[in-house]
């Protein structure tokens, strides 16, 4: 693993909500804005970019937790912007607060989690399940 950030380093990741994003559930659609999963999908994406900079090739980062504070709607068509700050490293453990805003209104906040392991040791791991 490499190590080139230090706390506080940021990464911004910018999205555009489609309909895919919204809240939806096999009974069909609730809400026709972003909904909560796909902001948390969003933000452990936008935190991986330190991730896929810090990993070896024989590496891989595994997600270890996703909080949100979901605070406001973001309609279909919104561009979202993510901007993930590490907060902690430890080892081979990467922690973000992030903040996800529609121009200057904030749509979410929280925190996201990762490790990077051997791709041996996770092979290992899964094929245990």
């Amino acid at each position: 693993m490499k190590s080139i950030f230090q706390i506080g380093d940021k990464k911004i990741y910018r999205h555009l909500v489609g309909a895919e994003d919204t809240a939806a559930f096999a009974m069909g659609q609730v809400h026709p804005v972003y909904a909560t999963f796909a902001l948390g999908r969003d933000a452990e994406w936008c935190s991986r970019q330190f991730v896929l900079e810090m990993k070896e090739a024989d590496e891989e980062g595994i997600g270890t937790f996703v909080s949100i504070k979901h605070i406001a709607p973001a309609l279909v068509g919104s561009e979202v912007v993510f901007e993930a700050t590490i907060d902690e490293l430890r080892e081979n453990e990467i922690n973000c607060s992030f903040t996800a805003k529609t121009g200057n209104r904030p749509i979410a906040e929280g925190r996201t989690g990762q490790k990077i392991l051997k791709r041996e040791k996770l092979e290992k791991l899964f094929a245990q399940l």
